[in-house]
């Protein structure tokens, strides 16, 4: 990870509160001979000062055997990211770069049991459906049918040992370079140019 003192922040709530926001994340372990990696959402459950995340995979994947295999993983959580043109620099013979936001977590795997399975997928679909008034909710659903796909999925728990973070903004430049950046990156039809641009914006 690339990490240097001006990318970072002391402010744990902010790096918190970046796990809360992007909740899609990349999975990785290892097999053994290759890294493997899957997508998948999570909660992140911070209790007594310990954080958790929380989610479920499909079993019988190279990812699953791995996990079984080797219970040290590693949670990356991605936001938004643009490309940052030198050109609007004040000196723009200069090379270009790219921001970016991401925290990563190292933790140990537990793999859960179809009673803590069957609780994670349903706190996981109440997040995104309302209980009360989605036809999708979980409480909606048959029990046959969700005791049906529950066969094929596992649900697991990190532990988290370690966090790294970077924050990417371009704080190692002055600010008239990071007002010229926010401009230009509003000015994109990108969405996640213009969510870089607020976020600057907000550091200004």
């Amino acid at each position: 990870m690339y990490k240097a003192p001006y990318f970072t922040t002391s402010n744990q709530e902010e790096i918190l509160e970046f796990m809360h926001q992007n909740t899609f994340i990349t999975l990785v372990g290892f097999d053994g001979k290759f890294p493997v990696a899957t997508q998948v959402p999570v909660k992140t459950v911070v209790e007594g000062g310990v954080i958790r995340l929380i989610g479920h995979i499909m079993t019988k994947t190279d990812h699953c055997k791995a996990f079984e295999q080797n219970p040290n993983v590693l949670a990356i959580f991605t936001g938004a990211h643009a490309y940052i043109s030198a050109s609007v620099y004040e000196k723009p013979q200069s090379a270009s770069t790219w921001n970016y936001k991401t925290v990563q977590a190292k933790g140990i795997m537990r793999l859960l049991n179809s009673e803590e399975t069957y609780k994670a997928i349903k706190e996981l679909t109440d997040k995104y459906e309302d209980p009360d008034s989605s036809p999708a909710a979980f409480n909606r659903m048959g029990e046959a049918y969700i005791q049906k796909h529950l066969k094929a999925i596992t649900g697991f728990e990190i532990v988290v040992s370690h966090i790294d973070h970077v924050f990417k903004l371009s704080q190692n430049h002055s600010t008239a370079n990071q007002k010229n950046i926010v401009k230009n990156l509003e000015l994109s039809g990108d969405p996640l140019a213009q969510q870089v641009a607020k976020e600057m914006k907000d550091r200004l």
